[in-house]
């Protein structure tokens, strides 16, 4: 019992699945999606199987609307489920059966189908239909509203407890993902979910620090770094090496500010700020000095020391 969108961009070559249920871990269920191939939602009396059977028709060269022509006729009990496919052709297809609860049903457009079952209002799979079609921005972002208008007309009958959004790019191995992310169980699934989509953007940005040291750019690597912690300050981990950013720009005061944060918080960032290399992260001299951390020998002895 559940509402969900699948879509593929043409502009990314993206396919994609987002949903909101008032059930455990939502994602795990209902979301199927592979790059170059993609994607499956399966729901109402799940049968989880649609997704890896519908992925493996679309992968050996069968469209989504080819596919679920398949699988659905081989179901003994297909009047229960809903399920959804898309390829990255375009092509779309859903099929809502005879004996999901009420309100359910579907709609199918361009690029995308958007499907519920007890659900509060008649309304919700239209609304996200409409709030897809007329957002704008990548498609992982078009998806999100699709939830949000879901909501927003009704969603769940039953309340809410878990949301997840999977993305995959045009092309690559079967594991490559633009974004997986799933909130298992919340009272606020949906606002819990763009937080950590939020977060996801964060590291993404941090990984990117992370290459650009080991290219030897540290400008570059301290813009990232603090560019992840504006997007997302809550994690220490991001924090901790925004700080080494601050320093190597010359917000030296600022940047010993933030450092002390996880430090004070878990002695092990201590422990990692003095085993740090010069070469490991802009400016690492000078935030020890700075911290009053010790670096450390040859036999990984370090720590803080006055401050």
């Amino acid at each position: 019992m559940t509402y969900s969108i699948i879509a593929f961009d043409p502009d990314s070559g993206e396919c994609g699945v987002a949903v909101q249920s008032n059930w455990f871990s939502v994602g795990s269920l209902v979301t199927f999606a592979e790059p170059g191939v993609g994607a499956v939602a399966t729901q109402a009396n799940v049968d989880v199987g649609y997704g890896p059977r519908g992925l493996a028709l679309m992968r050996a060269g069968r469209s989504a609307p080819e596919a679920l022509a398949e699988l659905v006729p081989a179901d003994p009990l297909e009047r229960e489920r809903q399920v959804a496919m898309v390829d990255v052709h375009g092509g779309v297809v859903a099929h809502t059966g005879a004996d999901c609860f009420r309100f359910s049903g579907q709609e199918v457009g361009h690029h995308h189908s958007v499907q519920a079952n007890l659900m509060k209002t008649a309304e919700v799979w239209g609304a996200m239909s409409e709030a897809y079609l007329g957002s704008s921005g990548p498609l992982t972002a078009r998806l999100l509203d699709a939830l949000d208008a879901g909501e927003a007309a009704g969603g769940d009958l039953r309340g809410r407890q878990s949301a997840a959004i999977l993305v995959v790019p045009a092309s690559g191995e079967a594991w490559e993902r633009v974004i997986e992310v799933r909130v298992e169980d919340h009272p606020e699934p949906l606002i819990e979910l763009r937080r950590l989509v939020a977060m996801h953007g964060a590291y993404e940005i941090a990984r990117e620090g992370d290459h650009l040291v080991s290219t030897g750019d540290m400008d570059g690597a301290a813009t990232r770094y603090i560019e992840a912690w504006e997007l997302s300050p809550e994690p220490f981990e991001l924090r901790f090496w925004a700080a080494f950013g601050l320093v190597h720009r010359g917000e030296a005061e600022r940047g010993a500010a933030l450092l002390r944060e996880p430090i004070d918080a878990f002695e092990g960032w201590a422990t990692l700020l003095a085993l740090l290399g010069e070469a490991d992260a802009p400016a690492v001299a000078e935030a020890r000095r700075l911290v009053g951390v010790q670096p450390a020998g040859a036999d990984g002895a370090g720590g803080v020391g006055p401050t």
